[in-house]
């Protein structure tokens, strides 16, 4: 289109001369601008500082963090250490030289699971009993021979000793096994049954020995002495039956200690005042 058909442009342009637009941030943005900036720099500056401050509360190094340390074995805790979460190792030991414990406010369980994390052992240390749940229990010495074993069918003490401190004994509510009992050297062994029988069997024999002592049996009804395809022998210089009783005197002004020891059918014996022939045939009311 020609140029001359807008005479008023071209004279509006001509007045007008060229124009400055400005480029930037001016005003209130400015400021806000320049206040956030200032602001994430304190923040980065605390943030820094922070984490300046728990790395040198927590001591952290290149090995480790506090009582933590990395090595090549594994993890090394130096000091008391407090887990308040399951704790998963293959092994936990001390330094060589150093004990370790292990201390809970109420109890410590230690559970071996199996495939199934079913539990197969467990051991449980509380405040009133030590627990231990499993098929069989052993103790053993360093060289492997068997001391204790129990299991549901039977308990097995394998030392060669087996010393019973207790002031009143010890008790056993049914059978007892064993080949040897005695008691320490200068100690009475005292075998007793308070309100039923005591009763000791042998297939070969039983031999009752006190060496440097004496030798006593009570009971409140009857002691039986008995041999079923033996015989009781009685060796000794003396022996005495005090409190046997005496049948009636064959004659009345007699006064001679001399007396013949008579059995009755039934087992019984009775001292008779001997003559120059057996006197227990009239002394027979005795055993009645």
């Amino acid at each position: 289109m020609p140029q001359e058909q807008y005479p008023h442009r071209s004279t509006m342009q001509a007045s007008e001369g060229p124009q400055v637009y400005k480029v930037g941030i001016y005003g209130w943005r400015k400021r806000c601008l320049y206040f956030f900036v200032l602001l994430l720099m304190i923040l980065i500056l605390v943030n820094l500082a922070m984490t300046i401050w728990i790395l040198k509360v927590m001591n952290f190094t290149i090995d480790g963090m506090g009582n933590l340390r990395i090595t090549e074995k594994g993890l090394k805790l130096e000091g008391d250490s407090e887990f308040l979460k399951p704790l998963y190792a293959k092994e936990i030991r001390s330094r060589p030289g150093n004990p370790l414990y292990f201390q809970s406010a109420r109890n410590v369980t230690v559970n071996i699971l199996n495939e199934k994390t079913k539990v197969l052992t467990r051991l449980v240390t509380g405040p009133q009993a030590v627990e231990a749940h499993s098929q069989k229990f052993e103790v053993k010495t360093l060289s492997g021979k068997l001391l204790f074993s129990a299991d549901d069918n039977e308990v097995v003490v394998g030392a060669e000793r087996l010393r019973v401190l207790g002031a009143e004994g010890t008790v056993f509510p049914k059978s007892i096994e064993t080949p040897n009992v005695r008691a320490d050297p200068f100690k009475e062994l005292r075998l007793e049954s308070p309100t039923r029988a005591l009763v000791m069997e042998a297939p070969k024999g039983i031999e009752i020995n006190a060496e440097a002592g004496s030798l006593k049996a009570t009971c409140r009804t009857e002691l039986r002495l008995e041999s079923k395809d033996g015989e009781i022998t009685l060796n000794s210089a003396k022996i005495k039956l005090p409190n046997l009783p005496q049948g009636s005197s064959s004659s009345a002004g007699s006064r001679q200690k001399i007396y013949e020891l008579c059995v009755c059918p039934n087992g019984r014996l009775f001292l008779s005042q001997a003559g120059s022939s057996s006197t227990c045939q009239i002394n027979t009311s005795v055993c009645l």
